[in-house]
């Protein structure tokens, strides 16, 4: 009878556990009187009393499952009429804490705590602060599908500290880097996060069922903050930078050594309780890390990723419906006007058109309706060449470009939205203008498990002849629980074109995929997750109509209990008609293909870790092979001292693609390639507000054509027996080296400086042996560039304190 009466209340307790899980927390707002002092010790007296949030949750490594007495964390929230101040204490061997230094905005191998706030509570939209054991800071804002925007900068104090029961941390958020109504009374949305990275165990207050899609909705609530007001939020940022370039150009005339000097300034203005306007004005992008450039035998452009915050930061209005690239403006337009050039040689041409100002404005309404608008001007630019009598000359290939987005998104019930997106481009002068248009929407059932989303879009191009082009996306299925399931189809006329704003690399197109998935978020015996899909593709040219594509890949992803990863991928592509890969819209049959992978990750806490992929694909077509080896490695030698180097080995045997064109006839080749990129990181952090990067990059690759085709009229290639192709092997090699320098003063300004070393090679004919082009590239031409820039922030609100007390 005992023993079933302890049975009983076990199940009792167990049940309750449960319940609790799901039930959404609630922590009481508390106001304070006095200010803490911001220095992770936590013994200020206006801690006293205050409600304690506590019993944190896993989402990983086994879901559900709540903290130990012996680990425990514990929370406090107190607010002002000029910040939120959050007390944190995170119990566990103070030896096993982790706290590696690294720069603002990374958390590196470290344990963190962070809070999550939603002021508006629309379960939709957040902030996030998080602060590492080594007293790193990194700040991110969440918008309703989960993504997390780490570009997202706000200035705010934090501090740490360790002892003998774990590690401590105070924050002190000041609401200018917040936005909230002026509500009398408010509630507002509420999640606490704790890693301890030894373990890669991650917890939340308030528990997020991974099964479950979304994050910001599964918040808590913080309840019953009352009379705080929105401060005017209104912050200056001017900078002065200067430059010193080396270049041998060694041309009468022409210098080798350049310098210049710049100035500028960032503006942020809170227009109201919700509206924010971001303004840079002639800023200075040239301490941005080096693009990581590649040999492109593809039709398509490259996609680059974009580096420079002002472009990168608050943007996920301006992103919806994929219509906006920002490297777009400035580093990679679209337009380029060579009709002036002729006969003529090119001595000099600008690579990145001058960004003047940029400017945007973004915020959401209490009633969910959000509204963003981009304006961003870039100056022209002129290409300077040479005639046949030795005069020089300069013509004018990118005009005055004006950029423009705006965007209205209404928030509906169930995580739910509706997008109206317009994107822009009018150019000075005769050259072609832009504009394209699109209706999204994105609907979820009750209980966020099934969701509808798609768009309608329509671009227009207007110059000496006017274009105007359609597409649509439609896309529904499952997205929580351990299965899930979709179907996607997308939808391009030949006509649509959104490359002027957007990155797009063909249209023409109906495309079909239907998606499956496995998830097992519960530990398993030897495995803490497990992860499985499979996808069939298939894909038909719209106009005329006519098969492309059938294709069909599928794979595995598992973490093992000591906390290394595996994936395994493969696929395989019918033999397809592809109408992009000669060039001119004459149809190529592409051969069947098919592909398996495997990449390896190891647990990355450890102080010396390495990984890496294998991956294998062959062409039935004169059974062109390529390989894959990448193998990187990682070593810390301490908090402050860490390395990292990256080996990627790409051959590739008997492929065959376009070449080159004779006339209206396309040319292919069977060939073999190699591509080899190298590359070397470092860091040294002195403290948590300053260090020293450095990455050094070496790519090579090459093209050795073997033998000629002529593309037929019925997509077959035959043997060529014209004149002798010459001169369309290609080695192409580019050597980084960036070196920054950061040293964040003062809350929100910054020292920068920042050495660049970079060289180019590309030549038609091809050098053996990767020591032989790395020493070739290493003695080539290199442009050397050293620069310094100051910025130093400037809060409005500070400033009239100052005044006020002097």
């Amino acid at each position: 009878m005992k023993r079933c009466i302890l049975f009983f209340f076990i199940f009792i307790c167990a049940f309750s556990q449960a319940q609790d899980i799901s039930k959404q927390k609630q922590l009481d707002a508390k106001r304070t009187s006095k200010t803490p002092r911001i220095d992770g010790v936590l013994d200020d007296e206006c801690w006293i009393n205050v409600p304690i949030a506590t019993d944190f949750i896993q989402i990983r490594p086994n879901p559900g499952k709540v903290e130990t007495k012996d680990r425990r964390t514990e929370m406090k929230v107190l607010y002002d009429d000029v910040a939120i101040y959050v007390y944190a204490r995170m119990y566990d061997h103070p030896d096993s804490v982790l706290h590696e230094l690294v720069s603002r905005d990374d958390i590196g191998n470290a344990d963190f705590i962070s809070i999550i706030v939603d002021p508006f509570y629309d379960k939709m939209n957040g902030n996030g602060f998080f602060v590492t054991a080594a007293g790193v800071q990194f700040d991110a804002k969440y918008s309703q599908v989960g993504d997390e925007d780490p570009n997202w900068n706000a200035v705010w104090e934090s501090a740490v500290k360790l002892d003998d029961q774990g590690w401590t941390c105070e924050m002190k958020i000041p609401y200018s880097a917040l936005r909230f109504s002026g509500k009398d009374v408010q509630n507002w949305g509420l999640n606490f996060s704790r890693r301890i990275q030894r373990s890669n165990t991650q917890t939340f207050w308030n528990f997020v069922d991974p099964k479950v899609n979304g994050f910001i909705n599964q918040e808590g609530l913080w309840v019953g903050i009352k009379d705080i007001k929105p401060p005017l939020r209104l912050s200056f940022s001017p900078y002065i930078s200067g430059y010193i370039n080396h270049y041998p150009v060694n041309l009468p005339g022409v210098k080798n050594t350049t310098s210049r000097f710049n100035g500028g300034m960032d503006v942020k203005y809170g227009i109201n309780n919700s509206f924010t306007l971001d303004m840079t004005l002639v800023p200075d992008f040239g301490q941005v890390q080096s693009d990581n450039r590649i040999l492109n035998l593809t039709p398509f452009e490259v996609k680059f990723n974009e580096n420079r915050q002002f472009f990168t930061e608050g943007t996920e209005l301006f992103n919806k419906g994929d219509l906006f690239y920002s490297k777009r403006i400035g580093s990679i337009p679209s337009y380029y006007d060579y009709s002036g050039v002729g006969n003529d040689k090119i001595i000099k041409d600008q690579k990145e058109a001058k960004v003047l100002n940029a400017t945007k404005i973004s915020g959401r309404t209490a009633k969910g309706l959000g509204i963003g608008i981009f304006n961003a001007v870039t100056n022209s630019m002129e290409t300077e060449v040479e005639d046949a009598q030795g005069n020089t000359r300069l013509i004018e290939t990118q005009p005055l470009t004006n950029y423009n987005i705006l965007v209205f998104d209404q928030s509906l019930k169930n995580n739910s939205s509706a997008t109206f997106i317009n994107t822009n481009v009018l150019r000075q002068g005769s050259a072609y203008d832009a504009n394209v248009s699109a209706l999204l929407f994105n609907l979820n059932n009750k209980s966020n498990r099934y969701f509808v989303n798609g768009g309608a879009k329509m671009s227009y191009l207007r110059g000496e002849e006017t274009s105007t082009g359609y597409s649509y996306t439609f896309r529904f299925g499952k997205q929580s629980g351990n299965f899930t399931w979709s179907y996607n189809q997308v939808y391009a006329d030949n006509k649509f074109d959104p490359s002027d704003l957007g990155f797009f690399t063909n249209n023409n197109f109906l495309d079909q995929r239907i998606g499956f998935g496995y998830n097992i978020y519960k530990p398993g015996k030897w495995y803490n997750q497990f992860e499985s899909w499979l996808n069939l593709t298939y894909s038909r040219r719209a106009i005329p109509a006519a098969y492309q594509k059938i294709g069909l890949n599928g794979g595995y992803w598992v973490r093992f209990k000591n906390l290394w990863s595996a994936e395994l991928d493969v696929s395989w592509d019918r033999k397809s008609n592809d109408f992009y890969e000669a060039r001119n819209g004459q149809l190529y049959h592409t051969p069947e293909n098919y592909g398996i992978s495997l990449y390896i990750n190891p647990n990355r806490a450890k102080a010396y870790n390495f990984g890496g992929n294998i991956r294998f694909f062959e062409q039935q077509l004169f059974k062109g092979k390529m390989y894959n080896f990448y193998f990187f490695q990682n070593l810390r030698l301490n908090d402050k001292v860490a390395f990292g180097l990256d080996l990627n080995f790409n051959p590739s045997y008997n492929y065959v693609n376009w070449v080159t064109a004779q006339g209206d006839k396309a040319i292919f080749s069977k060939y073999d390639r190699q591509t080899v990129e190298n590359s070397f990181d470092a860091k040294y952090t002195f403290t948590n507000l300053m260090g020293v990067t450095v990455v050094l990059r070496h790519y090579w690759s090459d093209r050795r054509n073997k033998e000629f085709f002529i593309l037929k009229p019925d997509g077959n290639l035959t043997d060529y027996a014209g004149l002798p192709l010459n001169g369309l092997d290609r080695n192409y090699n580019v050597f980084n080296i960036d070196l920054i320098y950061t040293w964040q003063f003062a809350p929100g300004s910054t020292l920068s400086v920042s050495y660049k070393d970079a060289a180019e090679t590309y030549d038609t004919f091809y050098t053996q042996r990767y020591g032989k082009n790395l020493g070739n590239i290493l003695n080539s031409p290199q442009n050397n560039s050293l620069s310094v820039k100051v910025l130093y922030y400037v809060d409005y609100l500070d400033l009239k304190k100052k005044r006020k007390k002097s």
